[in-house]
């Protein structure tokens, strides 16, 4: 098999000869650790750490953490001292970090973008148009390259932020609670823009080719589940969802739609939760919250699982590390559907040695 089709087969519970070889995400900072420690500059990562040629393509443009804010906005700085910073950063939230170490470290929220109706409709509603000529910028020759990743066969994904990472990032994680409450009408609001824009994406990605996935950036729990009720994601988030995949489905022809949510957390109710909407891929199952991959993939034998590796465990040594690929790997294997990665994005604490070490354990045990 080739990277394409391995992925599609995993994608689609089928056997294959060997599983997926990608990682979730690898920090800068631990790249630059790596390079004292002997990561050579001559060697490909994906060479070194085995890691399959891309089998998707990401169309962009709909944010991630953050909003997709055309024209984006600059990060400043505000105040700063020996030790920290106060900065407004590209969400036009106001946060206190510390000074040279933003990651690995939660902020201090002081400010965000919308306290009220009037900082929606006059400082944020404009930067979420769809209608901005600025936003389609360079999309003819982003449709051909896309249209070229097509024809090679390979998955398109429409990945964005998902509709409470918006929210909370505009309104603030406590703020948005009171809001669900006291202002649902802006709630509103603020989806019905994120729906305008994401499927009027989705809808000119379409006039050249199908998507094969749609991919949202949620972070909608934490170590206990989720951060907001069930009810509450039925009222604000699930019209939205449900109207958008809606859409990208009438407008396709032949591919089948994936849909994945990516959050940190416990996500157990989430996926029942948002299987109610058509979820089949999730990611990426941080174990310190709870998440054990083999028991969610015996609990849901139709979900497609992405991570689930323990990114503390391999600071922890080689022992630990091969300790926890036996638990994962051989009744993940006979599962099937199953992408072995780190849990979130691999910390500097992680050494160069331990991550070679997970790498070369991982393609000894995944055929």
């Amino acid at each position: 098999m080739n990277a394409i089709e391995r992925l599609r087969a995993t994608y689609e519970l089928q056997p294959v000869d060997r599983m997926v070889r990608r990682e979730f995400y690898i920090w800068p900072e631990a790249i630059e650790r790596w390079k004292s420690e002997g990561l050579p500059d001559d060697i490909p990562q994906g060479e070194l750490f085995g890691f399959d040629r891309p089998g998707r393509f990401s169309v962009g443009m709909l944010g991630w953490c953050e909003p997709p804010f055309v024209p984006a906005l600059k990060e400043q700085v505000l105040e700063e001292t020996s030790d920290y910073q106060i900065i407004r950063d590209a969400a036009g939230r106001t946060m206190k970090v510390f000074r040279g170490r933003r990651h690995g470290f939660m902020p201090t929220y002081l400010k965000h973008a919308v306290t009220c109706e009037a900082d929606w409709r006059a400082d944020v509603e404009p930067l979420l148009s769809p209608a901005t000529p600025q936003r389609w910028e360079g999309f003819d020759a982003h449709l051909d390259t896309m249209r070229l990743a097509d024809q090679a066969g390979k998955m398109i994904v429409l990945g964005g932020i998902g509709g409470y990472m918006y929210l909370r990032a505009l309104v603030g994680p406590e703020q948005i609670l009171l809001m669900f409450l006291d202002d649902p009408a802006l709630i509103h609001a603020m989806m019905r823009a994120w729906l305008e824009l994401t499927d009027t994406v989705a809808a000119r990605v379409q006039e050249a080719v199908e998507i094969d996935e749609v991919f949202l950036a949620e972070d909608i729990c934490y170590n206990h589940g989720l951060l907001i009720s069930p009810d509450m994601v039925r009222e604000f988030l699930f019209p939205y969802y449900g109207q958008l995949l809606n859409n990208i489905r009438s407008r396709q022809r032949d591919k089948k739609l994936y849909f994945q949510v990516d959050t940190d957390g416990n996500c157990d109710e989430v996926i029942g939760l948002y299987s109610e909407i058509g979820l089949n891929v999730m990611s990426p199952f941080e174990v310190a919250a709870n998440n054990d991959v083999v028991e969610i993939g015996r609990k849901h034998s139709d979900l497609v699982i992405l991570g689930g590796i323990d990114k503390r465990v391999l600071a922890a040594g080689p022992e630990a590390i091969d300790r926890h690929l036996a638990h994962i790997m051989p009744p993940m294997l006979d599962r099937g559907g199953f992408i072995p990665t780190c849990d979130h994005g691999v910390p500097d604490d992680v050494c160069y040695g331990n991550y070679l070490h997970y790498r070369r354990r991982v393609m000894e045990m995944d055929h």
